[in-house]
């Protein structure tokens, strides 16, 4: 069989130097020829081997990109810490058998199951007082559209079904499998089936005038296993028909948000290792990458990797992001499950296209209803606190986040980040502090709101948060922490840091040595790094030098000028030029490869053209 290059050596082998340990033998795809490997391995990078530095083997072995550093390589073998491709001190790592049964749609999420059909948005029973003409109708000429989830049980579309219609549950429990009692047949409406989640226009059609008892022991425990907590009497609707979870809310474990230093969730740059520079920089508060609902129900290793934590992160949060409530839900379940968070966060104002297009995102802000039942559904499952992100609304000029705030906290939410720009807007204009401050006075007293926009500097973070009268409980800095990470120490020690081009490049390191920890110090891992650094320095390019300064603090939306710095290293940091990027990615990684192009994902280098969405 013909082999790969000679750059693709087999693990085992490389491990072991035994070909004959490779479990496939001649029919293993990768090369097991050492010679020939060292003979093209390019030269180790200077410095350390990151797994040896932090007291744990090396799991790449003579792949490692500093293999020189490593003083035995039998040690590995005989060691009492299995390698491992996961570093010690990261967390929320998916588990493989649970993976399997993600792949396999076989995932169990009894919470939220329960709490989306106490509220109506599951099971055949869930009813729409708008008539569509195509399709079967029910009574009444009410067509019936269920969710793409399966009701697993009768007993639970029975009890469901007696919710919705508000009919007595002591008749409805002689209908259950396995009663002895005489059964009463009513006529069930036909359904049909659309989509993975309700039509959220439609309201449930409920009666008022009947009341749902409970008088029955053996009912009221099926309900107490089912993990349905019912309404005794009043009026039913799906606003009310939410299930309590585990904790009471005043049980909950709260996060105090107020004055504490928040590094936004920033996609693609966001990842874990600027995470560490931020912690080590003075960021009190980190939050992992947006990561998609329908991805993580999938079980998509790319989209498990952004909830990982590092140990060093002491208060951290996971924003998902979906556009219906049972993704949502069980996501939030799954995730309180599998996961060590502190809070969980839902993405509602993300502009990007393939989101919005999806319905999710910012497109919300255009679903009130929808993203009502989104809140309720996730909140009413999770023990730990739900937080969500808005922006002031969807299109120019008609901002609606306003009119969520009064009954956010009553929905389930603990805090609330409010962005002070529009989808359509993006990021084309400042952000409108004046905005977000009439969200804060619309609030109640018990919702903690953030503000998120434009934190440049120390002052601007004293501005918003040190005025007398101001409301807000802290600010979220992204942009401003991408530009300069050591954001977090100026505003600690209230100063203007005119920070050194050295002092920068060792910064830069650190973000290097974490992110070969973080994705592995062989060849792939080292290009990885270098990708994501480079990604960073497309927006760290855009900082000018306080020194260089006529007004302090610099604004997001400033052009910088083309000027001479200090120094060499200082001019080339300031370079718009993906050429230079790459030359002080080889300072710290080694030369890129043959024929190597950067390309940034994001536009954060452009100036000339505004994005109106």
């Amino acid at each position: 069989m013909a082999r790969k290059s000679a750059t693709n050596i087999c693990a085992v082998v490389a491990k072991t130097r035994d070909p004959s340990k490779c479990p496939y033998g001649d029919k293993c795809q990768f090369n097991h020829n050492l010679d020939v490997y060292m003979a093209q391995k390019p030269p180790d990078l200077p410095g350390n081997c990151p797994s040896l530095e932090s007291g744990e083997p090396c799991s790449y072995s003579l792949t490692c990109r500093f293999a020189g550093t490593h003083k035995d390589f039998y040690v590995l073998e005989s060691s009492k810490k299995k390698p491992s491709n996961v570093p010690a001190n990261e967390r929320n790592i998916l588990r493989k058998d649970y993976q399997k049964l993600l792949w396999k749609n076989k995932g169990q999420y009894p919470k939220a199951d329960a709490q989306l059909r106490a509220m109506g948005l599951m099971g055949k029973a869930f009813k729409l007082n708008t008539v569509d003409d195509e399709g079967p109708k029910g009574p009444d000429d009410q067509q019936v559209i269920v969710s793409s989830i399966p009701v697993t049980t009768v007993a639970e579309a029975t009890v469901a079904e007696a919710i919705i219609s508000g009919n007595n549950l002591d008749k409805t429990e002689q209908s259950l499998p396995g009663s002895t009692a005489k059964t009463h047949r009513t006529k069930r409406p036909k359904v049909i089936t659309k989509g993975s989640a309700m039509d959220t226009n439609a309201e449930v059609d409920l009666n008022p005038d009947k009341n749902v008892q409970l008088e029955d022991t053996s009912f009221s425990q099926l309900l107490q296993e089912e993990g349905v907590n019912m309404p005794t009497a009043g009026k039913h609707h799906w606003r009310t028909l939410y299930l309590e979870s585990k904790l009471n809310p005043r049980e909950k474990k709260l996060i105090d948000f107020r004055d504490k230093l928040y590094l936004a969730t920033l996609t693609t740059v966001g990842n874990l290792p600027f995470r560490r520079v931020c912690k080590s920089l003075g960021a009190d508060i980190t939050c992992g990458e947006m990561a998609m609902c329908r991805n993580l129900l999938q079980g998509a290793s790319s989209e498990w990797a952004l909830l990982r934590r590092h140990s060093s992160e002491d208060i951290f949060g996971v924003q998902i992001c979906g556009g219906f409530p049972d993704h949502v839900a069980r996501t939030a379940e799954m995730i309180e499950r599998e996961c060590e968070v502190d809070f969980i966060d839902i993405n509602m104002g993300c502009p990007i296209d393939l989101v919005v297009n999806n319905g999710a995102g910012s497109c919300l802000l255009t679903k009130p209803q929808r993203l009502e039942q989104i809140v309720r559904a996730t909140a009413g499952v999770m023990e730990h606190p739900l937080t969500v992100k808005l922006r002031m609304g969807y299109y120019e000029g008609r901002n609606c986040a306003h009119t969520f705030m009064p009954n956010l906290y009553e929905w389930g939410v603990s805090a609330v980040t409010i962005h002070g720009r529009t989808r359509q807007q993006r990021y084309s204009k400042l952000a409108n502090w004046d905005y977000v401050a009439d969200c804060v006075n619309a609030a109640t007293d018990k919702l903690q709101v953030i503000g998120n926009g434009d934190i440049m500097a120390y002052t601007d973070w004293d501005e918003h948060l040190r005025t007398p009268g101001s409301k807000l409980s802290t600010c979220m800095i992204a942009r401003g922490a991408l530009m300069k990470p050591w954001i977090f120490t100026e505003i600690k020690e209230s100063r203007h840091w005119d920070i050194s081009s050295s002092e920068r490049l060792d910064i830069l390191r650190q973000y290097v040595n974490a992110g070969l920890a973080h994705w592995g110090s062989d060849a792939k891992g080292v290009e990885v790094t270098r990708k994501f650094l480079l990604e960073w320095l497309s927006y760290m390019h855009r900082y000018i030098p306080v020194g260089l300064l006529e007004v302090v603090p610099q604004r997001l939306n400033w052009r910088p000028p083309s000027y001479f710095g200090r120094n060499d290293l200082e001019t080339m940091m300031a370079s718009e030029s993906a050429v230079d990027w790459i030359k002080i990615s080889e300072f710290l990684l080694g030369p890129v490869p043959p024929n190597f192009i950067f390309q940034p994902k994001h536009k954060s280098n452009s100036y000339d053209q505004a994005e109106n969405g």
